[in-house]
């Protein structure tokens, strides 16, 4: 193999995927109270934990691309949340752009992997029925989303 040709990637695990995601929404939470710059928030995330334990790659696609598309996401959920963006719980925001990010960008993530992961951290992270809340707008977000999908499994 030659310097040119670059060595093929290990999928990364289901477990690598968890861990990462889990700490794409802390460092959400951090740049959405914040506001400081990501770069920073990253240097710090990638400096304060093992990345050698979880998909890095993944890390910084969804940890930059919410803030940098967050005027679009936000306008997909806009519509389908029954409060104002400012009234819903920091969990639960940071959460749903999370996930509606993974519906647009990441369709290597099925839908409904989405929506498990967004619950789950929901229910560890977030208020009493928090995971309710996440688990229906993205359910419903996800029939717009990830159509072709959402059809193909429902059937």
């Amino acid at each position: 193999m030659s310097d040119s040709e670059a060595t093929p990637r290990r999928a990364p695990t289901t477990s690598e995927r968890k861990k990462a995601r889990k700490l794409v929404l802390q460092a959400l939470y951090q740049w959405q109270l914040g506001r400081e710059d990501v770069s920073k928030i990253e240097a710090e995330f990638r400096t304060d934990n093992d990345f050698s334990k979880l998909d890095g790659d993944y890390f910084s696609d969804v940890f930059r691309g919410v803030p940098k598309n967050l005027n679009t996401l936000d306008a997909e959920l806009s519509p389908y949340l029954d409060r104002a963006l400012d009234d819903v719980d920091p969990i639960e925001i940071c959460l749903l752009r999370l996930g509606v990010y993974e519906f647009i960008h990441r369709v290597d993530v099925p839908y409904r992997v989405v929506i498990n992961e967004a619950v789950d951290l929901a229910k560890q992270f977030g208020g009493t029925d928090g995971h309710k809340y996440v688990n229906s707008i993205l359910d419903k977000l996800s029939y717009k989303l990830r159509s072709a999908e959402t059809r193909q499994s429902r059937r």
